[in-house]
């Protein structure tokens, strides 16, 4: 018998598809959150698969390099253990009735539905067919948002609808500019709209339909990135909607418009008379770093005040691939892996926190570390990582970041280590009533699994000190690949 070839990049839609049809019509919550864990671990099977199997042939249907694998296997990483913890969460949830057996069974399915999105977005080799995918997503996420029904979460749902809804327009018209573009040198057609034909091209491209583009793509795309001031719809969508999705926000659907948005720098770059995308990028991350920053300190839910950590960090990794170069551009991808580990571990904690405590208001959760010892003390290392804190591995990529910009960009440096000073100093006023001191509220006991957590923090805390050669080697060659 012949042996049916298997095809990674074909596994991680399938299987995620499948999964969203089966968990759509399957009752028994028990029975649905198994299989969402079972189906996320295949599919992170399948992206590591990647590594090793033949690649598709460039100028296909799909497109398999070292940059997207960068973001298929950490996104499909984040899902596996997001999903660990939602079992247990979204269990929680069922037995309070803060949501139904009905919804649950639609929760279970649009998660797989967003997995799906998201990879179709990073595999796919047409401008047109990734525009389609993050649309998916979003639509998907804005449906999770508003699955508790409360007042609230319709408003965050509504709010994330109309304002992701106009960033994807933008994105729209940018992509048919691209296609505009094209169209004169390559033809009508498909092959106007695959990225592996429009790099190739591209120095023969119309360089002002190119710059227009960037600019609409940048907008649109940066709005599903939560860059300031497009950034509105993202505390309110973390705040109201179930925290394992704020997990998946923060980790894993950022990411995605920044890689759509890395492609189209890359074009860019493929044409000496267009528009260099750098200073656009670093003036809305670095606006976006110093925004954030002072608005942590006004922030009274913890869900909320943690969005906003997620728009100082994406500020940062914006101005980093903004501002190029070997050196910048690996610190950007590293920062990226770093904060989606992080996060979605910090995230992980508040999850628990706010159903043992009962409430989300930072004044109402106190002493952490004495009431809940595990659960504060992992909210405490969280809160150093992400402030930036040695020997973490958000120190190193912060660390180089600002190295690049002290080479390239001294006079820049002032208002990056300033708003991360700023940034850190809210955190850790935060932090200092949440873990410490006498615990108040009610302090329920938590039975779910920290394993995601700890995973995650720990990760975070080896590559402060040690990256594999191999993984060094593989960024330095997709930093390069970024121009």
């Amino acid at each position: 018998m012949t042996a049916i070839p298997f095809h990674p990049e074909v596994a991680i839609l399938i299987i995620p598809l499948v999964a969203a049809g089966l968990l759509a019509i399957l009752p028994g919550y028990r029975l649905t959150a198994r299989l969402n864990v079972l189906a996320s671990l295949l599919t992170l099977l399948a992206a590591l698969s990647l590594f090793v199997l033949p690649r598709p042939e460039p100028g296909g249907t799909f497109l398999v390099d070292d940059l997207n694998i960068v973001f298929i296997v950490l996104s499909s990483f984040v899902a596996f253990t997001t999903s660990i913890f939602s079992a247990s969460y979204i269990g929680h949830e069922l037995e309070i009735g803060r949501i139904t057996p009905t919804y649950l069974r639609f929760y279970h399915a649009m998660y797989q539905a967003l997995m799906f999105a998201m990879n179709l977005a990073l595999v796919a080799n047409s401008i047109g067919v990734m525009w389609v995918a993050i649309e998916i997503a979003t639509l998907t996420t804005v449906l999770m948002v508003g699955i508790y029904r409360t007042h609230e979460a319709l408003e965050a749902a509504w709010k994330y609808f109309i304002l992701g809804s106009v960033g994807i327009a933008l994105a729209l018209f940018g992509t048919i500019l691209v296609y505009m573009a094209a169209q004169p040198v390559v033809g009508e057609g498909a092959d106007a709209m695959l990225w592996t034909v429009l790099v190739a091209r591209a120095a023969e491209f119309d360089p002002a339909f190119l710059d227009l583009a960037f600019v609409f793509l940048f907008l649109g795309y940066g709005t599903k990135v939560g860059l300031a001031p497009l950034h509105a719809w993202l505390p309110d969508a973390h705040a109201e909607g179930p925290t394992p999705i704020s997990a998946v926000l923060s980790g894993l659907l950022l990411n995605v418009a920044l890689y759509a948005v890395l492609r189209f720098k890359i074009l860019l770059a493929g044409n000496p008379e267009a528009l260099a995308p750098g200073p656009l990028m670093m003036t809305m991350g670095l606006g976006s770093l110093v925004f954030a920053a002072f608005m942590l300190y006004r922030r009274y839910d913890i869900k909320r005040m943690f969005a906003y950590s997620s728009i100082e960090h994406m500020g940062i990794i914006a101005f980093a691939f903004g501002l190029g170069g070997p050196l910048a551009n690996f610190a950007g991808l590293f920062h990226m892996v770093m904060h989606s580990l992080t996060k979605s571990g910090i995230f992980f904690a508040v999850g628990h926190i706010t159903q043992v405590k009962g409430t989300q208001e930072i004044a109402k959760i106190t002493g952490l570390t004495v009431s809940h010892p595990r659960l504060g003390w992992a909210l405490v290392l969280g809160v150093v990582a992400i402030a930036g804190l040695p020997p973490l591995g958000i120190f190193m990529s912060e660390f180089l970041v600002v190295s690049s910009t002290v080479a390239r960009e001294p006079l820049l440096v002032v208002p990056l280590v300033g708003g991360i000073l700023v940034a850190g100093g809210a955190l850790f006023l935060r932090l200092n009533g949440l873990a410490f001191g006498e615990p108040t509220g009610p302090s329920a006991p938590s039975h779910a699994s920290y394993v995601p957590m700890y995973l995650h923090f720990a990760l975070v805390f080896i590559a402060g000190f040690y990256l594999p050669p191999v993984l060094v080697a593989w960024f330095q060659h997709v930093a390069a690949q970024l121009g």
